[in-house]
């Protein structure tokens, strides 16, 4: 069984063979041996947009680059197989404005044993090229300051402090 992490955790599940009429099962190492998945960005508002999407998009192609004509020829299989859409394999950066800061995702194809390392390559590189990039991008992040409250002094009356009588 995988943890949260795609990594093995050596507990080994058995499956009731009522339970895979009742819910479906997922095999990722079946007829398409790749997943999609993403990473998000925050990026400091200000920052050049068109340097940070392609920090992202030439750092997938050196790193995911080598899923993607696999993941095509075996996509175009199963199409053919089951009669599904083409879907696209290529690495996609799609850019969103929110209150905070301009997100930038990176969603890619890879083999579904090496998502886990291949996320840390991706992180690695794209945060290497935004220190790089001197100060042209920037990472955003939410700094939360709490700020010890002051003394309370409550002074009560003594007819309050003994009820009114």
């Amino acid at each position: 069984m995988l943890e949260a992490g795609d990594l093995y955790n050596g507990r080994i599940v058995r499956i009731a063979n009522g339970f895979v009429f009742k819910e479906p099962v997922f095999n990722y190492s079946g007829d398409f041996p790749f997943v999609w998945d993403e990473i998000v960005v925050p990026i400091k508002c200000g920052s050049d947009y068109d340097l940070a999407r392609s920090i992202l998009t030439d750092t997938a192609q050196e790193v995911v680059g080598e899923y993607t004509e696999s993941a095509r020829e075996r996509w175009s299989q199963l199409v053919k197989a089951y009669r599904i859409e083409p879907a696209r394999v290529d690495p996609l950066v799609t850019l969103i404005a929110n209150d905070n800061w301009v997100e930038l995702t990176l969603r890619y194809v890879v083999h579904h044993r090496e998502r886990r390392i291949t996320k840390d390559k991706l992180f690695t590189r794209v945060l290497k090229a935004v220190d790089d990039s001197k100060g042209r991008v920037g990472l955003a992040s939410m700094t939360v300051q709490l700020v010890e409250a002051p003394p309370l002094d409550v002074r009560l009356s003594r007819r309050a402090a003994i009820g009114k009588e």
